[in-house]
């Protein structure tokens, strides 16, 4: 699902911009003196190959750039619903036992979680259960950050190649001052590389950079809730103290979308126990 304020602070970026050029004296007219080859060159191109020397390799920074797409994406992710699935699986472990979670888990699609209770079932060691949960989640991290870093470098790059395309504009401007005709094109030069710079840097990278550190930091988030909630799981707590315990990473707005379900559960897992 795409999410719509990305869209909507794209296409919007886009629209202020064309609205502040029209706007000039010369109306549509003045598109034209918004383009020019050697300023995208210089911009674009020469952010690029630094962004280039900055990667590993080759297959690094194409990864990163096929990145912007999870900008664009709406994050799969509901704190709430994690919360109730996992209050859910304690019901059943308290019902039927921890062994009854592995037929659970091969209807579970996210495999962070899946994991998890394939730990728990094959009564690994809980501190062990923790490591292990608690190493993915900082890869997870760690590789997410060095995409997040990627645009932010990016963002950074724009504009210094916008400042050396306009250095390069005022110099070749300074050595043909004699030639009134060459003092226009040079000094659009200089003038649209730093708008481009800041074009790249503020329309494009640095928000999608900081889109995915917000994406990336709901995800961490959920996962942190999984791992509490499987190792309470593995301790035999009652489901309504594992569920009061995951509410606490919630805010309290959120806190009331949870519970109806698993209460009915917890007790009717209760009712068959007494």
């Amino acid at each position: 699902m795409l999410d719509i304020a990305t869209i909507i602070g794209l296409v919007g970026g886009a629209i202020i911009v064309f609205f502040g050029i029209i706007t000039g004296p010369d109306g549509l007219s003045s598109l034209g003196h918004f383009a020019d080859t050697a300023s995208v060159i210089i911009t674009l191109g020469g952010s690029t190959i630094c962004m280039f020397m900055q990667s590993k390799g080759i297959p690094e920074f194409f990864a990163n750039v096929k990145s912007f797409k999870l900008a664009l994406k709406k994050p799969n992710a509901d704190e709430a619903e994690v919360i109730n699935n996992i209050v859910n699986l304690s019901n059943v472990a308290r019902k039927e036992g921890l062994l009854a979670l592995e037929e659970m888990a091969n209807n579970i699609e996210d495999e962070f979680l899946k994991k998890g209770i394939m730990l728990i079932v094959d009564g690994t060691d809980p501190e062990l259960v923790r490591n292990i949960m608690e190493t993915e989640l900082m890869s997870l991290d760690r590789r997410h950050n060095e995409k997040i870093g990627f645009w932010a470098n990016w963002g950074g790059m724009g504009p210094a190649w916008g400042m050396i395309g306009t250095l390069i504009g005022l110099v070749n401007m300074l050595y043909n001052m004699e030639d009134m005709s060459s003092i226009g094109p040079n000094m659009a030069v200089a003038l649209l590389t730093t708008l481009y710079g800041s074009l790249l840097a503020n329309w494009v990278c640095i928000p999608v950079s900081f889109k995915l550190k917000t994406n990336n930091e709901l995800e961490i988030s959920i996962k942190e809730v999984m791992v509490e909630g499987l190792l309470s799981i593995q301790a035999g707590e009652n489901p309504r103290v594992i569920e009061e315990k995951l509410k606490s990473f919630l805010a309290p707005s959120t806190r009331d979308a949870i519970g109806a379900d698993a209460n009915n559960g917890a007790a009717a897992t209760e009712g068959g126990e007494s």
